[in-house]
């Protein structure tokens, strides 16, 4: 009897266990094959110390040993997956290539390629849902059209949703793995990739291992979690965004645990869950908004905003205590609370007048838990040029942002430590303070503020209120 054989495409879902395509692999197929390809066209485009690389690297490295203790192994490739998945399928005699749907707009694309080689070559690629508990069109409106506003998705999300889609998939473990050759080739090393070592500590531990961990330890903080979660310098939230980000955690295992418990705290982190998906299908059904402004209306709008303020911003230089400590964080763990990131960003289109899109590249190319659909939306809102945005006169006042969410300035110290002997009135706005201390020179210790917000909100309201 000839055996049927498959290949798994590990992506965005470094693990094992809950995996959806490898499911579907294992209950569909006699023997089943491992791959993953560190992609060239995405990593050429990366610093050679993108932080990232390391932890994709351990991921799959771990991901690796897995298999192998399961008797099979996974054959780790670099180059471009359109070519290489359906030639590696063909020399193992795969006739089907599993894998979990990603909602990406080059994804769709590469996957459209992989998907039109392997048909000609007579397989097929099948993807699953894995990555999100509702996807592309499974929420529509009462017209049969996306939702664009958070809220009405939210409910609808809410009404749909029963416990048992939050269910894992079973083990895979009975499944026939096996190897690709009997010497196999090794995992390539980063420095074989192209990368060097991070110039960065990252702020979350890479690993299938290091994101349970998390995942079990904000069990205890959960119900405090809609209270502490816009305190940047308090323990408040998971951390667990890269892990969902690379799939070293299942976005079941984190809607299992939100629905867990009966808390204010508990229901609030589902509806963070529910944004990511939101943003998901927003950037599935309207590609086009990760290039330009959701809203027609501020296509065309011209920020004049100066260059240089664009290079303090990023290096922490504004006067902003909050916002040069965001960018703090940002530059050297790779992380920003999400609250900062709001306050970033507001600072840096409504204060500075710089287009969203160079804020949006700069996060894409510091954040280990960069998701397109979520920065996209997230920069879009703050920008008010989005489908679900804050309106484009709600400005954030940094000053009284920093004095309401880190009222001791306790994060603020951690980053810019030159501001420590400052009293907790004064670290949120020094140049307003009565005495600084002794040896303190403005402008020089510390930078002064590059703008005066009161002025810049006055421009903002004037160059988008043109286009409303």
């Amino acid at each position: 009897m000839t055996l049927s054989k498959s290949l798994i495409w590990f992506r965005r879902d470094l693990r094992l266990a809950d995996n959806a395509a490898l499911l579907e692999a294992c209950n569909h197929t006699d023997v089943v094959y491992g791959v993953f390809v560190f992609d060239s066209t995405i990593l050429t485009q990366l610093p050679r110390d993108d932080a990232r690389l390391g932890f994709i690297h351990h991921a799959v490295g771990e991901l690796k040993q897995a298999l192998q203790a399961r008797g099979g192994d996974l054959l780790v490739l670099h180059g471009d997956p359109a070519v290489l998945i359906p030639a590696q399928a063909q020399a193992l005699g795969c006739q089907t290539v599993y894998a979990n749907r990603d909602y990406e707009p080059y994804a769709r694309s590469r996957d459209a390629q992989v998907a039109n080689s392997l048909t000609a070559a007579g397989s097929a690629l099948v993807l699953c849902k894995d990555q999100v508990i509702f996807e592309c069109d499974e929420l529509l409106t009462g017209q049969n059209k996306p939702y664009t506003v958070f809220t009405p998705y939210m409910r609808a999300w809410r009404k749909r949703f029963h416990s048992s889609l939050a269910l894992p998939y079973p083990d895979t473990g009975k499944a026939q793995w096996h190897k690709s050759g009997e010497d196999l080739s090794p995992m390539p090393t980063l420095s074989e990739l192209g990368f060097g070592e991070a110039s960065i500590t990252p702020a979350a531990k890479p690993g299938r291992e290091a994101g349970l961990d998390l995942l079990a330890r904000f069990t205890r903080k959960l119900p405090h979690y809609h209270t502490l979660r816009d305190f940047p310098g308090e323990p408040g939230v998971s951390g667990l965004s890269v892990h969902l980000r690379f799939g070293t955690v299942s976005v079941r295992e984190a809607v299992s645990l939100a629905i867990s418990q009966e808390n204010e705290g508990a229901s609030c982190w589902l509806n963070e869950l529910i944004w990511r998906e939101f943003y998901q299908q927003l950037l599935w059904h309207y590609p086009q908004a990760a290039h330009e402004s959701f809203k027609p209306a501020y296509r065309a709008l011209q920020f004049p905003g100066e260059p240089h303020w664009f290079e303090a911003w990023c290096e922490g230089r504004t006067g902003y205590p909050i916002v040069d400590a965001a960018m703090c964080q940002l530059n050297q763990t790779g992380y920003m609370h999400n609250r900062l990131r709001m306050i970033v960003a507001s600072f840096l289109v409504k204060d500075l007048l710089i287009d969203w899109r160079w804020g949006e590249a700069y996060f894409a190319a510091k954040l280990m838990d960069f998701d397109l659909a979520a920065n996209n939306g997230g920069w879009q809102w703050a920008a008010s040029t989005g489908c679900d945005a804050q309106p484009y006169f709600r400005i954030f006042n940094p000053v009284s942002q920093s004095e309401k969410f880190d009222p001791e300035g306790k994060f603020i110290r951690r980053y810019l430590p030159q501001l420590a002997a400052l009293d907790n009135k004064s670290i949120h706005a020094p140049w307003l303070a009565k005495q600084l201390p002794l040896g303190f020179v403005l402008g020089q210790t510390y930078p002064a503020p590059i703008v005066d917000h009161a002025i810049q909100r006055e421009h903002a309201l004037a160059l988008f209120g043109k286009q409303s």
